[in-house]
Formats: structure tokens, sequence, C-alpha cells
């Protein structure tokens, strides 16, 4: 069992390990169908503090599919918070990253809280589901899990968004990942948090040619255009799932410039800005 998994976790990782860019890997975009940057299920938390005008904090916890080796500038809890930045730029927005390793959702689950100690965030990004996977977790067991870490998160005042396993096409056929996306979107559903569909949507850019996920020949930059991407897919989807629309920023700036405490500086902003 332990030799399958360090096998598919070597295949995994092979998916964007260095080497040789060629120019076909250069994908013509890496546009996301407006259904799968979609949620039925908000984050109001988020809501809450963007209209407050207050700092957006955010914690990323994940395996190493959050990086991209020593390069953390690139991967894409990094570009998740320029691009939010970009789009709430009259807040300040911080992201965090905790990476957990080899660890199944069981072990991270209990140890979440105190992930959370010190940082405060508004939203917690909770990817799992591959370790699970390549060690063939049982299906009910992961699903308790993770139903048991969200409520831990919920509990500590946290938004939840739960981000599935990358879609690699080189070990689909290794590894049975079907059972776990299910768990995890059943747990979303029961308690009314967003989803973030990474598999469908990686699935989506390798069937439309915008990247080649089953090469072995992959390049750095390759890597960095896909956390890029994934980040400005993640932050239109934190968006809209705290129904953050331009109309709603412009009017929580709004209200946060006529707060009593707001400086100079900060009213002379929001002149140019907003009248």
């Amino acid at each position: 069992m332990r030799s399958g998994y360090f096998l598919g976790l070597a295949l995994l990782t092979a998916v964007f390990a260095a080497g040789p860019l060629r120019a076909e890997d250069a994908p013509a975009s890496c546009e996301v169908p407006a259904s799968l940057l979609e949620s039925e299920s908000s984050l109001p938390k988020v809501e809450a503090a963007v209209k407050a005008g207050q700092p957006l904090n955010i914690l990323v916890v994940g395996s190493r599919s959050s990086s991209i080796g020593t390069d953390a500038s690139n991967a894409y809890p990094a570009r998740l918070q320029a691009a939010l930045k970009d789009k709430l730029s009259q807040l300040a927005v911080n992201v965090s990253v905790e990476i957990q390793a080899t660890k199944t959702a069981e072990e991270v689950a209990t140890n979440l809280v105190k992930l959370m100690e010190g940082k405060r965030p508004t939203l917690v990004i909770w990817q799992t589901g591959t370790v699970d996977a390549m060690r063939s977790i049982d299906p009910d067991d992961f699903r308790t899990a993770v139903d048991e870490g969200v409520v831990a998160l919920q509990n500590a005042g946290a938004d939840v968004v739960l981000m599935n396993p990358q879609y690699s096409p080189r070990t689909e056929t290794m590894i049975s990942v079907p059972p776990y996306l299910d768990n995890m979107r059943a747990v979303a559903q029961q308690h009314e948090i967003p989803l973030f569909d990474r598999f469908a949507i990686m699935h989506q850019w390798n069937d439309q040619g915008d990247f080649d996920l089953f090469s072995a020949h992959h390049g750095p930059e390759l890597a960095k255009r896909v956390h890029d991407c994934l980040g400005r897919a993640l932050s239109t989807f934190v968006v809209g799932a705290a129904h953050l629309g331009p109309t709603r920023q412009k009017l929580g700036f709004w209200l946060t410039c006529f707060r009593v405490r707001t400086s100079f500086r900060a009213r002379l902003h929001c002149r140019r800005c907003c009248f």
C-alpha cells in the first residue's frame, strides 16, 4: 500500500516537475466556466469584514500542491492575495499558508484550530483529499474527518471554503479520486459552505488544451501559470461567494469613509475614489 502511495505521490509531483518548457505548453487562456466560479453558499463573515472596511485575513491550509517548491511568491495562495488586493483595493488583504504535507484529513482536522492561533482568519480555505485518496483512506472516514474539521473551524469563528484535489491525468487510473470529491461536496452542502472545485477546473483546462497536464516535461514556468490561474479563479470565487460585486464594494467603502476615526489621508482618498 505504501509503495503505491509513494509512486502516486511521485507521479503527482511530476506534473509540475522541473524540465524544459515546450512552446505547446503555453496556454491560450485559463478561462473557467461561470458555473465553476459560482456557489449557492455564502461567506457572511468575509462579506461583513469587507463592508466594515476591516482587514481580510485568509488562512490556506494545504498540501504540497499549495506550493511551487520554495517559490512561495508564485504559488496560488500568493496569487490569490494579489488578485484580491486588485479587486478589493481599499482593504488590507493578508493570505497566510500552513502546509500539512502527507497528512490525511483526519490528521489535519485535529490541528485546525491550533493552526488558526495568532492569525485570526476571517476565512479558512482548506485544501484536502489528495493524501486520503492516495492512501485509500475509507471514504466514510474521510467524510467524517472533513465534517469534524469544518465544524471546528466554524466554531472558531471563521468562514470556510473547501478545495478539492488537483486534477492529474497521469494518476487518474491509479488513484480513485471521485469518492473523495463526492464526500467533500456532500460535506459542503451539509454545512452550506462553498466548495472550490479545483479538480473540475483543472480538468477543464486540460481538456480544452490550455494546459497539458499529462506530459512529464514541464518546466517551472508552467507551474507558475497554473498557480496564477488558480489564484485568480479562487479570488473570483471568494468575491462572488461573499457577494462583493463592484457596487457592493463601493458602497462598503463609502460607508467606511464616514467612520469617526477615519484619517485625513483616508478621507482624501475616499473623495477621489467615490465622489
